[in-house]
């Protein structure tokens, strides 16, 4: 699903889960994943996403945020 999506906005290393890639992973519940955000509370965290890694290190944990671990990413030829 990512892996073209990556091809074509010219990012080479991402979009698969393999050895050289920077992969981000998203580990939810299916059944409870839900956005909880609201009007007055735009920054509430969604229910039901246990863990999120980015380029390989734990960003989201169980509720808590872990590390910032995103960086700017630019089009390559």
């Amino acid at each position: 699903m990512t892996g073209l999506t990556a091809k074509r906005f010219g990012l080479p290393d991402r979009g698969l889960i393999a050895p050289g890639m920077a992969a981000d992973l998203c580990v939810f519940n299916a059944d409870t994943v839900i956005d909880q955000a609201t009007f007055e509370e735009p920054k509430r965290a969604s229910a039901g996403i246990a863990w999120v890694v980015v380029n390989g290190r734990v960003a989201w944990r169980q509720g808590e945020a872990a590390a910032l671990a995103g960086q700017l990413l630019e089009r390559r030829a």
